[in-house]
């Protein structure tokens, strides 16, 4: 128990380090385009980049944390942002900007670090929450995004970011002799992993999803300083200290969303987060004043950080075997959804004069994902409707109302002798035994029609000819409407101590 609380609290810390770094360009913007002269694009480009390689090297640091464990990708990874940081504390042009952004995605690619390593330390049911609280260190764009602006002010924007240099190093040390070296390893090869996983639908749902609702959360950190200060015309501390609410806000309720998704179901929770990005983006898409813009950008903070937590529950749930590679693509794909919207906002606005093109896109993007969630949830059902009757001790055998066989279990298999290829299409008629009158089945479905179910002993015939005792129930399943669409048998072999002694009796 120690060593878990130690790790949790260690690799948040580490996350909010790390995120601090990622979002140095985006937080002193509007104080290096003093020094350096950037247009609106370049601008968008700079803020952006560095969400580049925070999302690409998502996928290989979360299989080289199964592989080598947390503590020794923290602290390489926080020695290597030593150089981009210093590099561009020193920067006196765009290209300068561009490079030194470009490396300092590192800092954000530590998130997959946490994602993977904590959930060895705990129990499933605890996933969703132990991720939620994990990913309290998006605090660190945040805390960047406020503080960065204050020290900037006093002591210019060169010193504040060499500033940064001295909390890399704490980290790095701390990861180094804080960190779990008995973390357990996980040794599968990447290409391996990958081939297990790449074709599997709900892998790229989850991509789809977090693309939306972490992409929200990077665009948003990254885009609303500088609009801020340009587009209402607010200092750039207050700029600074907004974003930072929005974060905070964001970040709050994240690991709501694991703990949500841990208690509930996690496709319910997402319905309500996709429905809320779609109401926000249409309401921002109008521009607004700043109050109402407000409350637009608080709501998408709220489903925004709820919808990462309730994701990162499924990852675990349906990947266990493959968490690392899975939590690394998913991560991507969300990093990268930061990456695009402010470049497509700032396109737009130049051809327009407006973003409300940009929100508008949000708004279709999620109504697209609260269709694809809804259709998850119920292919859930489905899902676990098929799981039962295949784990079902009974022989179970489905047909439609002319007869014909649909679907049957594998405990029918091992009672008949019948392989599913063999009996679907055909009718049951296939099992008789022939030691039954036409009366007795006439009967049968009498009673099913007057009664709405049949039970009884039933003699039946094996696929090797062998005949034995079914103890048989019939009952017809209906829709809403009250229609028969389907009969179901659900039947168990009498064992041979238990057989009647006239079995023509029934």
């Amino acid at each position: 128990m120690k060593v878990q609380k130690l790790q949790l609290l260690l690799q948040t810390l580490s996350l909010i380090a790390g995120f601090m770094v990622w979002v140095i360009l985006s937080s002193l913007m509007p104080f290096i385009k003093e020094d350096i002269q950037l247009s609106a694009n370049q601008v968008a480009m700079a803020t952006a980049i560095p969400v580049v390689l925070g999302s690409l090297l998502r996928i290989p640091i979360g299989y080289w944390t199964n592989r080598f464990g947390a503590r020794k990708l923290f602290f390489i990874s926080f020695l290597l942002l030593l150089f981009p940081v210093y590099y561009i504390s020193l920067a006196d042009s765009y290209s300068d900007l561009l490079l030194g952004g470009l490396l300092v995605g590192i800092g954000g690619a530590v998130f997959s670090v946490g994602v993977t390593s904590l959930p060895k330390y705990y129990p499933k049911e605890r996933h969703g929450f132990v991720n939620g609280i994990y990913g309290v260190g998006n605090l660190g764009t945040a805390i960047s995004t406020f503080s960065a602006p204050v020290v900037a002010t006093q002591f210019g924007w060169q010193l504040a970011v060499k500033l940064y240099l001295v909390l890399l190093l704490v980290f790095a040390l701390l990861n180094f002799f804080l960190g779990d070296r008995h973390e357990p390893k996980v040794i599968t090869p990447l290409k391996d992993q990958i081939k297990s996983v790449y074709k599997n639908q709900k892998l790229w749902a989850l991509c789809l999803f977090y693309f939306l609702t972490f992409g929200a959360f990077v665009a948003f950190t990254i885009y609303l300083p500088n609009f801020l200060v340009s587009h209402f015309g607010l200092e750039k501390v207050d700029a600074g200290l907004r974003t930072a609410g929005f974060i905070a806000l964001a970040t709050f309720f994240r690991p709501i969303g694991g703990w949500l998704g841990d208690k509930f179901n996690s496709f319910i929770i997402l319905m309500f987060v996709f429905a809320g990005l779609a109401i926000s983006g249409i309401l921002l898409s109008f521009t607004p004043d700043l109050n109402v813009y407000t409350v637009g950008c608080l709501t998408v903070a709220v489903c925004a950080g709820t919808g990462n937590g309730a994701i990162f529950k499924l990852v675990p749930l349906y990947f266990s075997k493959q968490a690392g590679i899975v939590n690394g693509i998913v991560a991507a794909m969300g990093g990268l959804g930061g990456f695009f919207p402010p470049l497509m906002l700032s396109v737009l606005f130049n051809l327009t004069g407006h973003y409300a093109i940009g929100f508008m896109a949000l708004s279709e993007v999620a109504l697209a994902s609260l269709i694809i969630v809804i259709w998850m949830f119920y292919q859930e059902k489905l899902s676990l409707a098929s799981n039962i009757i295949d784990h079902t001790v009974e022989g179970i055998m489905v047909t439609d109302i002319k007869g014909n066989i649909e679907k049957v279990n594998p405990a029918f298999t091992t009672v008949t002798g019948y392989s599913p290829e063999e009996v679907i299409g055909k009718n049951p008629s296939v099992l008789r035994s022939g030691e039954h009158e036409e009366e007795f089945y006439s009967d049968m479905w009498k009673a099913i029609k007057e009664n709405g179910c049949w039970q009884g002993e039933i003699w039946n015939k094996k696929k090797t000819g062998e005949i034995y005792p079914d103890w048989l129930t019939i009952s017809p399943v209906k829709n809403e409407a009250g229609e028969v669409k389907n009969y179901v048998g659900m039947f168990s072999e009498i064992p041979k101590n238990k057989q009647m002694n006239n079995k023509r009796s029934s």
